[in-house]
Formats: structure tokens, C-alpha cells, sequence
């Protein structure tokens, strides 16, 4: 098959445009330097953090010991004399250590003083599902951060906001975290080689349509994208938002949307009791009430734990075909039409197991 790619355009993965972003910052500024569990381990944290030690030295790139409340505390020290450290948590689990550090102490520095003082930290955490790791390990635990004034709290799902997101929030004067999906390391798509940031607001409209509005969250914008491309051609038009940004929170495009569509889903990486997805409908409701035609829906984990087992995974956590379906139930008349779009995202997984990514959400997008 020939080359039809634009001259201007660079496939890369997430992982790689999160490691290109952090030699971009380390180079950018003396004041960064990258700590954290296994930023120096050969495996790079999913490939993030690849032979930034070699090339920067251990003053710029620190491992670290397994204390995280420790560590996350020198973070913020450094941060509060002028450093702009950038620190990894592998697991999102593993910041729980942490919580009174991020929480209190770098969350609520600048309104106690008054603005006199800064926290320029930016905090990577790893959430997401797969490999049989279970509930200690596969959690989605947004919402907690989400929930404290004085964090932004942001979570890319494609390769060019994973490095423009990371740039920014290095540049931030005050505590940023982002949460990856580890499943997007794997996804490809453009990337500028150049420096360059997104801003930490804001959701993204990617796909437009009259019928129904979508919003995801990370990782399951991909399996969005595929449901509203197999519902397109079924004639069915889902205004699809990537979030990005889930604090602060920017509800109007979503708002103006719902209003006119009608309808709204919201398909959430974590748990659907006091979830994102809880908190857009809520707002929505209030918003949109005597708009609406059909009661928002959310679609998130349910309440109980990660499960380990491969068996029990298939049905706890959303995906495509469950957002076809709830459309369906929403829009009663179009249940049948939807019924092609159905067979065309089970074809799509007929062989591909549940606990890995799919192939065709490597993108690009």
C-alpha cells in the first residue's frame, strides 16, 4: 500500500511523545528534574521514561525508594524553593501513600498563603486495566483527586495531548495530575516534534453529529470513536467530547451540545457510583432539564473491585458495543438500526482478548 500520509505528519505512540515531552522540559528548564519508582528501570515505565538517566545524569533524573509519602514530600519541598519537579507513581494505587501530601499539602499551599506560595509540581499516575493485575493495581481513582480545590486534575487519551498536557503542566506554577490510562501508551498518531503545550482546559469535540452526546474520558474516547464510527453508518450522529481536562471542569461545550441533541452518555474510566460521569450528569440535568429526551445515562465501573480473572473482566468495564447498546435503549426507534453497528465492533474483537489493547485503537486519530 503506498505512503499517504501528509509530509507534516509524525505517527508516534503516547509513551513515546510522553518520553519525547520530558527530554523537551528537562532541556527546557535546569529548574526540572524527573523522580520517581522506576524512572531509571530498564523497562522505562511502559517505555516513558527510556534512557532519560543515561542521558541527563542521576541529578536530573533520581530514582527513587519505595516510600512514596516520602518522596512525594521532597516533591513538594523542592517545589516550594523553586524546582519544578516532574515525579512518576507507576500505579495510581501506589499515590494512596501519599494522599495527605497531595491533598493538603500541595493542593492547598497557595490559597493558605495567600498566593506567596507556589507548588510547580506535576504528578504522573498510571491507572488502567489488564494482564490479570486486579484491584490493587487496576484502579481508576480520578475522582479523589478531582474532588480538591487547588489540584488540576487532567487525562489525555491521544499521543498529541499526552506530550502537549505534559509540557503545560510542567509549565504550571501550581500541582497538576495527569492520569494515563496505560492502555494509550500503545495508541499512534501525530505528534509536532517541536516543543509545544495544550492547555489544561477543556474538552474536545471529535466527533459531531445531531442524534446523541457522547462524552469519554481517556481511554474509553477510543472505544467512543469506534462506536460512533460503526453508529455513523447506521445513520446514527453521536457528538462525541474527549474530556481531557476533568478539573477544572469546562461543561459549557458539553452543555450547548446536550441541548441540542437531546441526549447524553457519559462513558467513564472509573467507577460509576460518585464518578465523573455522576457529576456531568448532574450538571447536565440541572442545565439541560426541559432539553432533554431521554434521562442522561452513564456507563462506568461497577461497585465492587477490580477483578483479576480474564472471565469476570469482560463485563467490567465498558466498551464499545455496551455504548451502542445503551444508545439503543435511549433512542428506542434506532435500537434496530444499531444492530449492523453492533456486528460490526464484535467482529472487530472476535479475536482479540479482553485484557489487551485492540489493535485498531493505535490510531492515528
Amino acid at each position: 500500500m503506498p505512503d499517504t500520509a501528509l509530509p507534516e505528519t509524525r505517527i508516534i505512540s503516547a509513551a513515546s511523545a510522553i518520553l519525547e515531552a520530558t527530554e523537551q522540559c528537562l532541556a527546557a528548564d535546569p529548574r526540572v528534574y524527573l523522580m520517581g519508582e522506576g524512572v531509571a528501570d530498564p523497562k522505562g515505565i511502559f517505555g516513558t521514561t527510556l534512557g532519560l538517566v543515561e542521558r541527563w545524569g542521576r541529578d536530573r533524573v533520581i530514582e527513587m525508594p519505595v516510600a512514596e509519602n516520602g518522596l512525594t514530600g521532597v516533591a513538594i519541598g523542592s517545589a516550594l524553593m523553586g524546582q519544578r519537579p516532574l515525579m512518576v507513581h507507576q500505579r495510581v494505587d501506589f499515590a494512596l501513600l501519599a494522599l495527605e501530601q497531595l491533598l493538603n499539602n500541595a493542593a492547598k499551599t497557595f490559597f493558605v498563603s495567600n498566593g506567596a506560595h507556589r507548588v510547580p509540581l506535576t504528578v504522573r499516575m498510571i491507572i488502567g486495566r489488564g494482564w490479570g493485575q486486579g484491584p490493587e493495581h487496576s484502579q481508576a481513582l480520578e475522582p479523589i483527586f478531582a474532588h480538591v480545590p487547588g489540584l488540576k486534575v487532567v487525562m489525555p487519551a491521544t499521543p498529541y495531548d499526552a506530550k502537549g498536557m505534559l509540557i503545560a503542566a510542567v509549565d504550571d506554577d501550581n500541582p497538576v495530575i495527569i492520569l494515563e490510562h496505560r492502555w494509550i501508551h500503545y495508541a499512534t498518531g501525530h505528534v509536532p516534534a517541536e516543543r509545544y503545550t495544550v492547555p489544561l482546559s477543556g474538552p474536545q469535540r471529535v466527533r459531531e453529529g445531531d442524534d446523541v452526546t457522547i462524552v469519554a474520558t481517556s481511554y474509553n474516547v477510543l472505544e467512543a470513536i469506534e462506536a460512533a464510527d460503526a453508529m455513523a453508518s447506521c445513520g446514527i450522529g453521536a457528538e462525541l467530547f474527549d474530556l481531557r481536562v476533568i478539573r477544572p471542569l469546562d461543561i459549557q461545550p458539553i452543555l450547548d451540545s446536550v441541548k441540542r441533541t437531546g441526549r447524553l452518555i457519559i462513558v467513564d474510566t472509573g467507577a460509576k457510583m460518585y464518578g465523573i460521569g455522576a457529576e456531568i450528569a448532574a450538571r447536565a440535568t440541572e442545565a439541560c432539564f426541559g432539553h432533554l429526551r431521554a434521562a442522561p445515562r452513564r456507563l462506568g465501573l461497577p461497585d465492587y473491585p477490580t477483578p483479576s480473572s480474564r472471565g469476570l473482566i469482560g463485563t467490567f468495564y465498558p466498551n464499545s458495543s455496551r455504548l451502542i447498546e445503551t444508545v439503543g435503549e435511549i433512542i428506542p426507534e434506532a435500537a434496530e438500526r444499531l444492530i449492523p453497528a453492533l456486528a460490526t465492533v464484535a467482529e472487530h474483537r472476535a479475536t482479540v482478548p479482553v485484557d489487551i489493547p485492540h489493535p485498531a485503537f493505535r490510531g492515528p486519530f
